[in-house]
């Protein structure tokens, strides 16, 4: 009993802890709760990707670019050569006191009383800036678009910074910035540190929650965390109803505090009617489930027999006419523009395949010239064979064409003609056959029919790491090395649409 006292006061007496990077906990790579409560518990994290390895590295560089910015124009304080915490706080305000031009990374650090809760707060901002009596607050960020929607932990991370400031020096942060990854400076108004308080309140009822928190999985949601395998493993042996590609996140959550979590439960207590019926909240307003509900029945029970459900007889390409398309791209935080590396093409003219891939070059007009190679080849393509499919996996290819006609214009209408041409196999397998699967991504269907990869640990994200590699490396073998790499797993990518479509074709048969 008296052990039990004694740690219930070490409960209320011991502060809990934040650094301001801690905001990023719910929100990256995608809103997780459960996320906190893991890492706050000290539950061992994967390893990290070569991705966010590679997004550090980027990060890392455009912070030192605008360092020798702020360099060049005034005195530089660099205090993070302090090894020693509490030697590198006192020197920060030391600093701070005396009107130091810039300080970089500083550290802050404040304990907070609230509402009967002890907080101890520990901040690190990129730049601290003099600016008349005060300082300007700034962090580099890789992100390009900042704001309230798109990165609210990025304004929620300087709002805590200007909280740090203005309770060590009494006075409120002259501006808070964000250095953005398209080298603007944009502005965070503050608010005196409300928001920030208030989301380091909710993180602290998730770190504190008496057990695990519910968090359904996702396929989309979950990857790029530390903690996926670790809960998507957990979900299959539950059998999660968040498994079920027809399951919302909201309809999750909803069905688990009705206490209906597995496949089975879901298919023992309702029939199509009363699920048809059931009203459930998600951040647009109340719904019902309604026509859905004869879709997500389906679902659970293929999911349950492990058997796929036939739907109907798809309307497939000639094998003659099919071209594969895949397409690699960076999205705009990671180059000066969104874009698109490698435009793969293979023809599958029985007996006489052809990989054709078209390439960005590494000089300066190598997207445009990635570009036009692939119109040429698209019309090549098209005068042997005017009826020729360009077989593609999901939306990307079609979109993706529409922004470099729009980019680099369209002059003899090839791309308008390969848009008019494209067959998307993705919604056709969906209408065609209910698969027993989580989801619809390639990686998944492929291995389903039985498509096995020479390069099985390869995604979207490492040819992207890889590519940012060649493109940093100026060891000419080095990088074709790799070039040769991500062309290789892009030609994976083209042969594993084939054999998700020569299956289809069997299943048509049968």
């Amino acid at each position: 009993m008296i052990g039990r006292q004694l740690s219930l006061v070490a409960q209320i007496i011991i502060p809990m802890r934040f650094v301001a990077t801690d905001v990023f906990d719910y929100y990256r790579p995608s809103k997780c709760g459960l996320r906190v409560y893991l890492r706050a518990h000290g539950i061992e994290e994967a390893p990290t990707s070569p991705f966010e390895e590679t997004l550090r590295k980027l990060g890392r560089a455009h912070e030192a670019r605008h360092l020798a910015t702020l360099a060049a124009s005034g005195d530089v304080a660099d205090v993070s050569r302090i090894d020693d915490r509490d030697e590198r706080e006192r020197e920060t305000l030391r600093l701070l006191s005396e009107g130091a031009p810039v300080i970089y990374q500083g550290r802050l650090r404040v304990d907070l009383h609230l509402q009967g809760e002890e907080y101890e707060i520990v901040g690190e901002p990129d730049y601290l800036i003099r600016s008349g009596a005060g300082h300007v607050i700034r962090d580099s960020k890789l992100a390009r678009k900042i704001d309230g929607r798109a990165h609210p932990e990025i304004a929620l991370q300087l709002q805590l910074y200007g909280l740090l400031y203005e309770r060590l020096t009494g006075r409120a942060p002259a501006a808070l910035e964000v250095h953005a990854g398209s080298h603007e400076i944009v502005p965070v108004p503050y608010d005196g540190g409300g928001a920030a308080l208030g989301y380091l309140r909710f993180l602290r009822s998730l770190r504190s929650a008496a057990s695990e928190p519910y968090e359904p999985v996702g396929w989309t949601k979950c990857g790029g965390c530390e903690y996926q395998e670790r809960c998507w493993s957990r979900a299959e042996e539950l059998r999660d109803v968040a498994l079920l590609p027809a399951v919302s996140q909201s309809l999750a959550r909803a069905l688990a505090a009705r206490g209906t979590r597995s496949f089975q439960d879901l298919l023992s207590r309702f029939d199509q009617a009363s699920l048809a019926a059931m009203i459930y909240r998600d951040a647009t307003g109340q719904h019902s489930i309604g026509a859905s509900s004869e879709s997500i029945l389906r679902s659970a029970r293929v999911m349950s027999t492990g058997h796929e459900e036939l739907l109907g007889s798809p309307d497939l390409p000639g094998t003659e006419d099919c071209v594969l398309l895949d397409l690699e791209g960076l999205p705009a935080y990671l180059d000066e523009l969104e874009k698109i590396y490698l435009w793969g093409l293979k023809t599958m003219t029985p007996g006489l395949p052809r990989y054709v891939p078209a390439l960005a070059g590494f000089a300066p007009d190598g997207d445009r010239h990635a570009w036009e190679e692939f119109l040429r080849t698209g019309t090549n393509l098209l005068e042997e064979r005017p009826t020729r499919r360009f077989v593609h996996w999901g939306g990307y290819e079609k979109s993706k064409i529409a922004l470099y006609m729009e980019r680099y214009g369209d002059p003899d209408g090839v791309a308008a003609r390969l848009r008019e041409r494209l067959f998307d196999l993705l919604p056709t397998v969906r209408k065609s056959v209910v698969l027993p699967l989580p989801s619809s991504s390639l990686k998944v269907v492929e291995r389903h029919v039985g498509f096995q990869r020479r390069l099985p640990e390869a995604r979207g994200q490492w040819a992207m790491a890889r590519y940012i590699e060649a493109t940093e490396t100026s060891d000419r073998a080095a990088r074709d090395r790799i070039v040769n790499e991500i062309l290789t797993y892009n030609e994976e990518d083209l042969d594993a649409t084939w054999a998700v479509l020569s299956w289809l074709r069997e299943l048509r048969g049968q």
